[in-house]
């Protein structure tokens, strides 16, 4: 006889996630995460991620039902026929970035990013930031508020806000975006492949200091030089109801 799934449910610590939990594993019941064949997170995006981040090592996969603000990377919440839902749900496989980012101190400091590495100006004046890809020097002096490099799942997110593409699952590609560029004034950004190693050097940093963020979770001052890669040894798996997938709403917002 087939054993059934083991689901761990977790919540943010917002009321209606917290009240949604209780119900839920009232009803299905819970087991300890290293018993679990999968994870069901409850809350927005922002918990989404703080879920994937913790559990980055296990393989694991997460399922995601909206009780928060944003639900981008959530399903529709709805506590009927949740074992059935879960069967059918389609998996998609996300990479993150790796982000090593050199202090003033001389100490480096790396994290991971399941949307965006992000540089940003931390003064009174704009950032001068040297773009190199692959070893090479692509552009000698970029004077703007900022920049980031986005995976196509965080594409919808900061980087579109900063008039970004929106990039497609599965393009192996990734988006680097300038924020209020003043020079080159036209100059929004570049696509790039998704094994390209990208270097941002901060030039003039005692005078224009810039901060450096993984996911705005991961803050470093001071910063001289940041490398942001894509990390193929982590696998982040997300479920998705069928037919509504990262894909169809990546396409959606592109035309709402």
């Amino acid at each position: 006889m087939k054993r059934s799934q083991q689901i761990t449910f977790l919540a943010s610590d917002a009321a209606p996630a917290q009240q949604a939990l209780a119900r839920l594993v009232s009803r299905y019941g819970s087991v300890p995460v290293d018993e679990a064949d999968l994870l069901v997170a409850l809350g927005g995006d922002g918990f989404m991620l703080q879920t994937l981040h913790m559990h980055e090592r296990s393989d694991i996969a997460v399922y995601g039902m909206n009780c928060g603000t944003i639900g981008f990377l959530m399903n529709e919440y709805d506590e009927e026929a949740l074992l059935d839902r879960l069967k059918a749900a389609e998996e998609t496989v996300i990479n993150p970035l790796a982000m090593r980012a050199r202090s003033a101190d001389g100490t480096w400091h790396e994290a991971l990013a399941i949307n965006e590495v992000s540089l940003l100006r931390a003064g009174p004046q704009a950032a001068k930031l040297r773009i190199s890809i692959d070893g090479r020097v692509r552009m000698e002096e970029l004077v703007c508020d900022g920049a980031l490099v986005s995976t196509p799942a965080g594409s919808t997110a900061y980087n579109y806000s900063a008039h970004g593409p929106i990039l497609p699952i599965g393009s192996d590609v990734l988006a680097l975006t300038a924020m209020a560029a003043f020079r080159p004034r036209r100059w929004r950004g570049a696509l790039l492949s998704k094994n390209a190693h990208v270097r941002l050097d901060v030039l003039d940093h005692e005078k224009r200091p810039v901060m450096a963020d993984a996911d705005s979770r991961s803050s470093v001052r001071d910063v001289l030089c940041v490398e942001i890669n894509s990390e193929p040894e982590i696998r982040h798996r997300i479920l998705f109801d069928p037919g509504h997938g990262l894909e169809e709403r990546l396409t959606r917002e592109q035309f709402t």
